[in-house]
């Protein structure tokens, strides 16, 4: 049975998230459905990053295996055919390998997320950015979010409904820059705890507007307490910008390497890789803490 990944660009807004649920629109539905009915098969897709609601997409993968070998191009054009008039494409579609998973094959995920720094509202875009009418100091944006950087207890900026089996998450990058009036912010790791991007990002924010000093970010990370972290940023600034998979020499050479717990104490990016995807902390034991999250209830500095 052909297995395919399909590279899916996507506007989140008016979707209750990608996952199918009992009630509303999702991604996923909408594509299974238009898969559906081109082909006369009922699929099952598998992501590599299940988006929340509001949440958009440049650069998801899924992957879903048929029993007729389409032509790539043919299930790229039916299925964008079948999605129509919905704001979902497919980008491309190849056949792979059985052993490839959108998810589980998956060795960097990078996301995107877009603040408009300005006094006056946006009369275009506005449901893809985070409106922000207060002035934001980037620098200090960055600075904060730097502290961030490596592999944490990340526990501060888990959602407590969040499915992961440990909180521990190797933050690779965290860049923020300032282009004219949009702050543009960019995250990268293998994985991401539900919600976590949302928080480094609206936590960050305090900082660069002078509510909290620079070094209360890292403060908050070391708490290990969601009561710490500031407030959520909201979904519609934030992109699920591109997935990166190992070339089929990396695979080998990943799947040559010794399993957890037969490696050295030294820090070592592989195992921290595999670590991350199952949530452990390599030996330490956790105690999560769901606790409700503050606001911060702060006035804000006016743009001029």
């Amino acid at each position: 049975m052909p297995r395919f990944r399909l590279d899916i660009e996507y506007d989140g807004t008016g979707f209750c998230g990608w996952q199918v649920q009992a009630q509303g629109l999702s991604v996923q539905g909408a594509i299974e459905a238009a898969v559906r009915r081109f082909s006369g098969e009922a699929v099952r897709l598998q992501c590599a990053g299940r988006t929340d609601a509001g949440v958009h997409a440049t650069g998801q993968v899924a992957h879903l295996d048929l029993i007729k070998a389409w032509r790539t191009d043919v299930v790229r054009d039916a299925v964008n055919a079948h999605l129509k008039p919905l704001p979902v494409a497919i980008l491309a579609a190849a056949q792979v390998p059985a052993t490839f998973n959108a998810r589980l094959s998956a060795v960097q995920r990078h996301y995107r997320y877009v603040v408009l720094n300005r006094r006056p509202p946006p009369a275009l875009g506005a449901a893809t950015v985070w409106h922000v009418p207060y002035a934001l100091d980037a620098d200090r944006m960055a600075a904060s979010a730097a502290s961030l950087l490596g592999r944490h207890d990340f526990t501060t900026f888990r959602a407590s409904e969040c499915q992961a089996t440990g909180p521990w998450r190797t933050l690779e990058r965290f860049d923020v820059a300032r282009r004219g009036d949009l702050i543009e912010i960019d995250v990268s790791a293998r994985s991401f705890l539900h919600s976590q991007v949302r928080s480094m990002v609206g936590t960050i924010a305090q900082a660069g507007a002078g509510r909290w000093e620079v070094d209360a970010v890292r403060r908050a990370l070391d708490a290990r307490s969601r009561r710490a972290c500031g407030p959520l940023a909201p979904p519609s600034g934030l992109f699920l910008a591109r997935v990166d998979y190992p070339s089929a020499d990396e695979a080998a050479d990943e799947a040559a390497e010794p399993e957890i717990g037969q490696e050295s104490e030294q820090h070592d990016p592989a195992r921290d890789a595999r670590a991350d995807a199952e949530g452990q902390p390599g030996g330490e034991e956790l105690r999560l803490q769901d606790e409700s999250r503050e606001g911060a209830g702060q006035e804000s500095r006016e743009l001029r």
